[in-house]
This record gives structure tokens, C-alpha cells and sequence, in this order.
């Protein structure tokens, strides 16, 4: 695939902490500037960085080229709308380290440099992969390439050691297709502990960044590939390797590519004790369904820090023929810019009551209220409905209240005393001596993206 974008067992929120108290109050003087006020008493942010913040500190970016930055054009999007960067190509191997041993920062400095002085955070993209690498490292294998890996994880990722929120440690590793097997490189040849030698050695070289794996086709919990980093990223959390994230590119080719059981794999993953990024997501022709779902599923899971969209305007895309961006190429805004705006703003602020992917894992939802909590699990799909349970916890004897979203409806409901709103959308559900599990079935009725919502839980 020829394409000119990518690429420890201890709480990541932990890690964390340190590179978020350097951007927090940036983050929040982008929330304020980016507030408008509504005729009633709510407001909503009038930009893509400052809604994502409002939403738990969540970040709305774009891949940057230095080469862009001085097109006024170009920086008076990026600066207005988002508060997070993902250089494009200039911190890949080739570009920094082009000559073995010389290594090479200034566009990549650039980059940073814009991003830090306006509050935004920086992703580094990437440390290790299998493509754009310089010559000499193409012809280098076995112990010599696996020590100038190692090496170039190492110096990279100390340069920019306190600027960069997150790296992409290893892009791309494991192969397309039904195998479920890591991809056939030179990095791979160099014996199957590659990724987590290079894992140890950007936490060893940059200790306070949070560390992905990042892929494309790794989209559809289904597919054989996303199982297959599934399983790596289980068995690395395991271990006590220092893994933090996982990146999903999203590079949809349309509407129709975008998987109905997108939200199940990014709780999944997060399921898993790390953090989920949307790092390169472009569509083609930009359809305001697809960005307004990707963006609601992102919201959905509590774990999912944000979403990154590879380039600003179509002209500035790798898949420019195909306009898969938010902003045309003359920098006005498109339909797809206003569904992502919206859903953001439409999304749950801190204390908030996060939902449940069909098909997924909890997200460790809501409310407390009255003396008691709940945690949601989703069930079985089908094509037209599906299954939610709710645990109730703190109270033996306790009333939940639960609705779903019209033109979606309740159907089925068991273990407690169910009763439904004259429209089936509101369930109030209350303990019948059948245990503190209950649970419905919702019928989409063609709204396969609203999930179900806790509004209260009352003891007694």
C-alpha cells in the first residue's frame, strides 16, 4: 500500500498526568475563546478543538506539512480549529534520520514548535515502520538494523522528550488479510520481540509521553487483523510492556466502509486498560453520516482521547481526488464539518452519562444519584435490534431509569419490574428480587448510531 500517511501494566492515565498539566490551561483558554452563547442559557463551543476539549478534555486535530505553514490560508484553519497535531510525514524515519547517524529535526521542530506556542498538543508520528524508511536502512537486516532501530527510537524520541503527548511507537505491523499474522518486513525479520524492544526504548527515552500502536484496517472488531493487535496489545498489557494507546487510522473509503461495529472495537480495545486514538480518519467524499458516527462512537467510550484528521482542506489530502476532508479545497467548511461540530457539541461533558456500543464492552458508565451506581454491558446484535444488561450496585432494592433515542424503541425487557413510556423509549425498570442485573432489547427502527442512556439510579 503505497500512501504518503502512517503510521506497562500501568494505568496510562498515571502516565499521563505529567504531559497533561502542561497543556490543560492552553486547552481551556481554547474552550473559552471557541464559546459562543445560544439564545438560551446552554452554549456551545464554535470550533472542532474547542468542543472536543469541553468533552472531557478529548482533542479534535489534524495531520500539519511544514511545508503548509506558510499558506495563511492553511494556518488560519489550524490555529482557529484544532487543538491537536500529528506531523505528516516530517518525524518519519526518513526525514529524521536521513543519513545513518545524522539525524535531521528542523520541519519536525517547525511543527512542534507552531503547535506548543498556540496550546495544542503534538503527536509524534512515527518511531518505528516498515515504510519510509532511508536507504541505508532498507539495506540493513538482522542485529545491525535491530540496534539502528533501536537506536533511532532512542534518539527521536529524546529530542522531543516533553513536547510530545503521544508517539506512535510502531505503525503498521501486522499484515491485511484473513492470516492474522504480522507483516513480512525487515523490522519483523529481526525476530517477533521487535515492536516490544522498540516499545521499552521509547519509555526508557521519553518516560512522560504516552506510547501507541497505530494500523489501518483495524476498524472492524470482526476482521482477523484487529484481533490479531487485540490480542498484542492483551498480551503486552499482561507482561507489563509499556503500552498506553492504540491508534485506529480510519482511512474509510466511504460511507459503506465505515463498520457498524465501530464503537464495539474501540471499547473493546479500551476494554483492555489503554487508551483509544482516531489518529488519520478521512472518508471518501466526507459523508456527514459516516464523520457524525465516527465522532458519536468516539464520544461513546470514555477511553477514546480524541480524533485526528488526516490534512484540513481536500487539497491538502493524499487522497485529494476523493475530497474525504471537512473543509473543500478553498477552506470553506462542509456538510460533514458541520455534522462533526454538532455531534461534539451534542456529546456528554465531564460527569456526563457516556454510552454503550451494541456488541461491546462496558464503558463504565454514569450515575450515581439516590445511593446506588450502574455499569452497562452490551449484548447480541442482530441486524435491527439488540441487547443491552445494566448492573445496579450499592442497593439491593433500587429503581434505574434508562431511555434510547426515537425513532428506536424498548421491545423486550427481563429480570425486574419494567415499565415503558407511551412510546417505548423510556424504561423505568425496578428490583424484583431477580438480582441486580436486568436487561432490554432495543429495536433500531433505522437509527443504528443512538445508544441507550442510565438517567438515574435511585435506592430503594
Amino acid at each position: 500500500m503505497i500512501r504518503n500517511s502512517t503510521g506497562g501494566a500501568r494505568d496510562p492515565r498515571t502516565r499521563f498526568r505529567t504531559r497533561f498539566a502542561l497543556v490543560v490551561g492552553a486547552v481551556g483558554i481554547l474552550a473559552t475563546v471557541g464559546a459562543v452563547v445560544l439564545p438560551s442559557t446552554a452554549s456551545a463551543a464554535s470550533t472542532l478543538g474547542a468542543s472536543a476539549a469541553e468533552r472531557g478534555g478529548r482533542y479534535f486535530g489534524t495531520a500539519v506539512a511544514a511545508s503548509r505553514l506558510g499558506d495563511s490560508a492553511y494556518t488560519t484553519i489550524l490555529n482557529r480549529e484544532f487543538n491537536q497535531v500529528t506531523p505528516e510525514n516530517e518525524m518519519k524515519i526518513d526525514a529524521t534520520e536521513p543519513q545513518q547517524g545524522q539525524f535531521s529535526y528542523g520541519n519536525a521542530d517547525r511543527i512542534v514548535q507552531h503547535a506548543r506556542s498556540r496550546g495544542m498538543q503534538v503527536r509524534g508520528h512515527t518511531l518505528a515502520w516498515h515504510s519510509q524508511q532511508p536507504g541505508w536502512m532498507q539495506n540493513m537486516s538482522g542485529s545491525a538494523l535491530r540496534s539502528a532501530m533501536l537506536n533511532h527510537v532512542t534518539q527521536v524520541a529524546t529530542h522531543f522528550r516533553g513536547q510530545v503527548a503521544w508517539w506512535d511507537v510502531v505503525n503498521e505491523a501486522f499484515a491485511d488479510g484473513s492470516s492474522g499474522a504480522r507483516r513480512d518486513s525487515n523490522l519483523q525479520r529481526t525476530g517477533n520481540d521487535w515492536i516490544e524492544a522498540a516499545f521499552r526504548a521509547a519509555d526508557a527515552a521519553d518516560p512522560n509521553a504516552q506510547l501507541c500502536y497505530n494500523d489501518y484496517n483495524i476498524d472492524n472488531w470482526s476482521d482477523a487483523k484487529t484481533q490479531a493487535v487485540y490480542r498484542m496489545v492483551q498480551d503486552f498489557r499482561s507482561r507489563g510492556v509499556p503500552i498506553d494507546c492504540v491508534g485506529l487510522q480510519s482511512h474509510f473509503t466511504g460511507g459503506s466502509n465505515y463498520p457498524s461495529n465501530y464503537r464495539t472495537t474501540l471499547s473493546s480495545f479500551a476494554a483492555l486498560g489503554v487508551d483509544v486514538h482516531i489518529t488519520e480518519l478521512d472518508i471518501r467524499n466526507a459523508p456527514s453520516d459516516a464523520y457524525r458516527n465516527v465522532t458519536n462512537d468516539c464520544l461513546a467510550v470514555s477511553r477514546c482521547r480524541g480524533i485526528t484528521v488526516w490534512g484540513i482542506r481536500d487539497s491538502d489530502s493524499w487522497r485529494s481526488g476523493e475530497s474525504p476532508l471537512l473543509f473543500n479545497g478553498s477552506g470553506q467548511k462542509k456538510a460533514a464539518y458541520d455534522a462533526v461540530l454538532t455531534a461534539l457539541n451534542n456529546g456528554n461533558p465531564p460527569g456526563g452519562n457516556p454510552t454503550t456500543p451494541p456488541g461491546g464492552n462496558p464503558t463504565t458508565p454514569p450515575p450515581g444519584g439516590g445511593g446506588c451506581t450502574t455499569s452497562v454491558t452490551a449484548g447480541t446484535v442482530w441486524g435491527d435490534r439488540y441487547n443491552t444488561s445494566v448492573t445496579v450496585s450499592g442497593a439491593s432494592s433500587w429503581t434505574v431509569v434508562v431511555a434510547v433515542t426515537s425513532p428506536q424503541s424498548i421491545s423486550t425487557t427481563w429480570s425486574g419490574s419494567a415499565s415503558l413510556s407511551s412510546n417505548n423509549t423510556v424504561l423505568t425498570m425496578r428490583s424484583n428480587g431477580s438480582g441486580n442485573t436486568f436487561g432490554f432489547t432495543t429495536m433500531m427502527n433505522g437509527n443504528s448510531s443512538a445508544r441507550p442512556q442510565v438517567r438515574s439510579c435511585t435506592a430503594g
